[in-house]
């Protein structure tokens, strides 16, 4: 009850977000990739995340922007605990591409990206749905990818990435996130349910998971 009345304000989607990548449902080979590559220093300056609505793309780009940030990490996941953890947010900027898409809202991130970061090794920017940009705000993110400073990670999340022009692809590290399955979102649903103390139906849990 305490639990429910402290996030009644908070959407179950914000308060369940995953936080590292074990919390991240039904992505496993993409995660252990992307582990690897903090674990081996090989991390891309240009992710591509691609997949349907609430496959995991923008929160597997939070926990990743994290855990490459992180001074403390175990296994490659964020502590949540040290210094950039903690203060790194600022360090981590999420653009929304479908009312940030011109030529002029790119140019602005162009001119940020010089500025090194304020706490961790990586300034990290996140472009969700990227393939609303025009035409125009393609080119000048391409002159960005040809060249970004060693300091920069760009993630670019899209549903379309057919709409996507060839250019800008070829200098991404591509991920295509897959439908979740219907077994891991039951799950899912059923550990959320028990944490809030919930009674339930087996066939409510899965008719919600197959909607």
């Amino acid at each position: 009850a305490k639990i429910m009345e402290k996030n009644m304000h908070k959407a179950l989607y914000r308060i369940y977000r995953p936080a590292d990548f074990k919390d991240i449902v039904g992505q496993d080979q993409i995660v252990q990739i992307l582990k690897n590559q903090i674990l081996e220093g090989s991390v891309s300056h240009a992710y591509l995340f691609s997949g349907g609505r609430g496959t995991g793309k923008t929160s597997t780009a939070k926990v990743f922007a994290k855990a490459i940030n992180c001074i403390n990490s175990v296994d490659q996941e964020p502590c949540h605990t040290c210094k950039v953890c903690l203060e790194g947010d600022i360090d981590i900027i999420e653009i929304d591409a479908a009312s940030n898409n011109s030529v002029d809202n790119i140019r602005e991130i162009r001119e940020n990206v010089v500025y090194t970061p304020s706490y961790g090794k990586y300034k990290v920017y996140i472009v969700d749905e990227v393939h609303m940009l025009s035409q125009g705000a393609f080119n000048a993110l391409l002159k960005t990818l040809e060249e970004p400073p060693q300091h920069v990670i760009f993630i670019l999340a899209t549903t379309e990435p057919q709409k996507i022009p060839a250019t800008v692809l070829s200098r991404c590290q591509r991920f295509d996130f897959k439908k979740i399955e219907t077994s891991q979102i039951i799950s899912k649903l059923k550990l959320i349910l028990s944490e809030l103390k919930l009674s339930y139906e087996n066939e409510a849990i899965e008719v919600i998971a197959h909607k």
